[in-house]
């Protein structure tokens, strides 16, 4: 079991339209791995900064866990990905034809509540290994459902139509308002995931073609996203557009920056600045604008689902209690400050 990760299949991803090999997530692969020959009593809920790899982990994993001979659902509204390996073909047809069937976001949401049912029926049916991989669901469904749908699947460990061997079930959200919604109520299991591991990302690095700036200046810019990295490859590392696109894409305007400009200063030369002086309103803010990891919790890895992040890392923009989801987020705020203060 524990060769397993270092064997299997390393899938192939688009990054800037290169095809990548899957690297790094060494922790977070073993942590399935624990899933699989410990079980699992509650849904294991993944949250983490937009773009840092949450989408390659779980597909990645999705591979691991077929060949260690689980049935698989994986479902993915915001890119529209569906995956749906199970033993049972009548199941696996009727997830398949509604997939098949979908035009718009609604018809989404049909097919991510149907997974519950889908693995009910397949459990009832004698099925004993099932792992259900749900990815950046809550935009579809809806954040104020998302503790709801937890729920349903909690219900699936707790409550089985018949026993089973091993059910594993893993949502990964980008969301921070649905961290905290789910936060509230006792029925998941819930991690963050981190930015890539500095060894990691430059693994992924050296597979894009064409010349490139200096790696530690791309950790320094990126501090190991890959969606970061993505965006800086596309502009031709054209900094200064990616930084404008990250502004308009986060509605970063004059008049948020003019209201909290005391506390953003603050926070832009240390984050954790944000943990012991800001209003709640501002913090809200700027989780729901998915600027900010809030609530970091200790460095142990027991409590990450991958490598954490260092306790603070003032280059990097972290802090032990707060951190901005990448350096360029934090140079995003940095770049309306200044426009602010010249107008």
């Amino acid at each position: 079991m524990k060769q397993k990760a270092n064997t299997m299949k390393r899938i192939k991803l688009s990054l800037a339209n290169q095809q990548v090999e899957f690297v790094d997530r060494e922790q977070a692969l073993k942590r399935i791995e624990e899933w699989v020959s410990r079980g699992v009593a509650f849904p294991q809920v993944i949250y983490g900064p937009e773009g840092c790899g949450k989408t390659a982990w779980l597909r990645q994993s999705a591979e691991l866990l077929r060949e260690l001979g689980f049935d698989v659902i994986y479902v993915n509204p915001i890119e529209k990905e569906f995956m749906a390996e199970l033993g049972i073909q009548r199941l696996k047809d009727k997830l398949t034809s509604l997939a098949r069937e979908v035009t718009s976001q609604l018809a989404w949401v049909r097919v991510t509540w149907s997974v519950i049912d889908v693995v009910r029926e397949a459990i009832r049916l004698g099925r004993g290994k099932i792992a259900i991989i749900i990815d950046d669901a809550f935009q579809v469904i809806g954040l104020d459902n998302a503790a709801i749908y937890v729920k349903g699947l909690l219900g699936i460990l707790e409550h089985p139509p018949e026993p089973y061997e091993r059910v594993v079930a893993i949502v990964a959200t980008s969301e921070g308002v649905s961290r905290r919604e789910i936060g509230r109520h006792e029925w998941a299991d819930i991690r963050p995931i981190w930015n890539m591991s500095k060894e990691g990302f430059k693994q992924l690095y050296d597979q894009l073609p064409g010349n490139k700036p200096d790696f530690e200046e791309v950790w320094r810019l990126t501090g190991g996203n890959p969606r970061m990295l993505e965006r800086l490859y596309e502009s031709r590392w054209k900094l200064n557009a990616v930084i404008d696109e990250l502004i308009n894409r986060k509605e970063l305007t004059h008049d948020f920056v003019r209201k909290w400009l005391g506390h953003l200063r603050e926070a832009v030369s240390d984050p954790d600045y944000l943990w012991y002086n800001a209003p709640e309103e501002l913090i809200d803010e700027l989780i729901e604008k998915n600027l900010i990891m809030y609530f970091l919790p200790e460095r142990d890895q027991w409590f990450w689902i991958d490598a954490p992040p260092p306790e603070r890392d003032p280059e990097l923009g972290i802090g032990k209690y707060v951190a901005w989801q990448t350096p360029l987020h934090r140079e995003a705020i940095r770049r309306v400050l200044e426009s602010s203060r010249r107008s």
